[in-house]
């Protein structure tokens, strides 16, 4: 009787929240079927036949969990998620009762939700957890988050809630992440193999460089970005563990995607992705080592991946008339830098809009934009490889600090507009006919620039997606 008032509660909250223009309905539903019924998750959850997979990380959770719901769809498993983005208790929570009819019982197959990396205990405590996986943990957010050390101490602190026989699905190529297997009963590791691709160096924004075990500094073989690549401690046995799901054979596309031979326990299999950048490589790795624990066979693994064009805001085309908006997500330093060395410093970036928002959800500290590798683009103009680059545009609750710090690297700034709707307006207007203008905004700008594009009319709101 609880149950069924809490999902019903969360029915109308979700009716509500949309009609009042209060958002999509992804999380308030949550907080209100929890205050009705607090057990409500535990028991929404048990009533999946295939349990739930729970996805967690710096980067790369929402497009992950999107491929992985992309493929279970290819091979024909129903799956309730959070493809909003809500991912913590409440909004976990909002989406199963969403799924489930007034019964409590749910229409889906298995829930697949990417979580927060503080939430992953807690919903580990609640929901029936398959699968975890941890994608990479990268310094982001230090004022809510702390140190990356103690973020894989609360999430390795989930492992004992899983059931006997889930695993953890864990990136062998982050020394912190892969260390973390120490703690798992079933640790299952996937990992990048293909030296082709090594940038040379560690970069200033490396953040696990040093072993975890003994604190020594590691020794690479291959770096592929930040501090994740091919690596061995000089000093106790620590190492980079071999990975049973593999990408080889990498060639990247630039904007039009990437393909690799992906290696797994059931044999090999060539994948084609449209999302550009390596480390959508790796998202899409990560989705086929969830896929393959779950039982989904390579074709369809394949096929799935192929079909998947991206998550909202985090890498999306959107046209806009006789236009392109690309949008593509920034968070923290590793991210940003590979977005940059993927678009921009190739010259296929012309038109730029930079947003940066300080709201919570953002991080309140901005600091790490210090970290970001602008004068990667200074070189590549020097060195002729950037193209004809118009001045960066630039917005957000911040668009003077990101101002200041393109100014501090030598890069033309353009017009600093903080309102982010007039923005967008103006950056459009901007870009020529027929040419695309890259869009790279913090979490919440992003969600502001894409309202704007709605309310133009060039896209959907962000809850009716997928």
């Amino acid at each position: 009787m609880r149950l069924a008032a809490a999902v019903l509660a969360s029915r109308v909250a979700r009716f509500a929240s949309r009609v009042f223009g209060r958002g999509g309905g992804s999380t308030v539903p949550g907080v209100v079927a929890r205050r009705v019924d607090p057990a409500v998750l535990a028991k929404l959850s048990r009533g999946l036949p295939r349990g739930s997979v729970a996805i967690t990380g710096t980067n790369g959770k929402t497009t992950t969990t999107r491929m992985v719901g992309r493929i279970l769809a290819t091979s024909g498993v129903r799956v309730v998620n959070n493809f909003t983005g809500a991912n913590l208790v409440s909004g976990v929570t909002a989406a199963l009762a969403s799924d489930a009819g007034l019964s409590g019982r749910p229409r889906s197959d298995l829930g697949l939700f990417e979580v927060d990396e503080a939430s992953v205990p807690g919903v580990a405590a609640e929901a029936d957890l398959e699968l975890l996986a941890v994608l990479n943990l990268f310094r982001d957010q230090l004022d809510r988050y702390g140190e990356l050390a103690y973020t894989g101490k609360v999430i390795a602190s989930a492992f004992g809630s899983l059931p006997r026989g889930g695993a953890v699905v864990l990136n062998a190529d982050d020394p912190l992440v892969a260390s973390l297997g120490r703690s798992a009963a079933r640790p299952v590791f996937y990992g990048v193999e293909d030296t082709g691709l090594d940038t040379g160096r560690l970069q200033h924004v490396a953040d696990s460089k040093d072993c975890p075990q003994c604190g020594a500094a590691l020794d690479y073989d291959a770096v592929y970005m930040g501090h994740v690549g091919v690596y061995g401690c000089p000093r106790c046995d620590f190492g980079r563990p071999r990975p049973v799901y593999r990408a080889s054979r990498v060639r990247l596309a630039g904007a039009r995607g990437a393909r690799f031979l992906l290696g797994a326990p059931a044999g090999e299999q060539e994948v084609e992705i449209s999302l550009p950048g390596l480390y959508n490589v790796y998202n899409a790795l990560a989705a086929a080592a969830v896929a393959g624990e779950a039982g989904v066979g390579l074709e369809d693994i394949a096929r799935g991946l192929k079909e998947f064009g991206g998550a909202f805001g985090r890498v999306e085309r959107v046209r806009a008339g006789d236009r392109e908006a690309f949008l593509l997500l920034i968070k923290n330093p590793v991210g940003f830098n590979e977005i940059l060395r993927t678009f921009v410093t190739g010259g296929a970036a012309k038109n730029v809009l930079i947003a940066i928002n300080d709201n919570h959800a953002d991080g309140r500290d901005v600091s790490w934009l210090w970290d970001v590798d602008f004068e990667m683009l200074a070189d590549a103009r020097t060195e002729g490889r950037a193209g004809d680059t118009e001045p960066f545009m630039v917005s957000g609750l911040r668009a003077r600090d990101m101002a200041v710090r393109l100014k501090y690297a030598d890069l033309p700034v353009g017009p600093v507009i903080p309102d982010r709707a007039e923005a967008i307006k103006a950056a459009l207007e901007a870009t020529p006919p027929g040419e695309t203008l890259y869009v790279l905004p913090t979490y919440t700008a992003m969600l502001e620039v894409r309202k704007t594009l709605s309310d133009l009319g060039y896209t959907h709101p962000f809850w009716e997606d997928g």
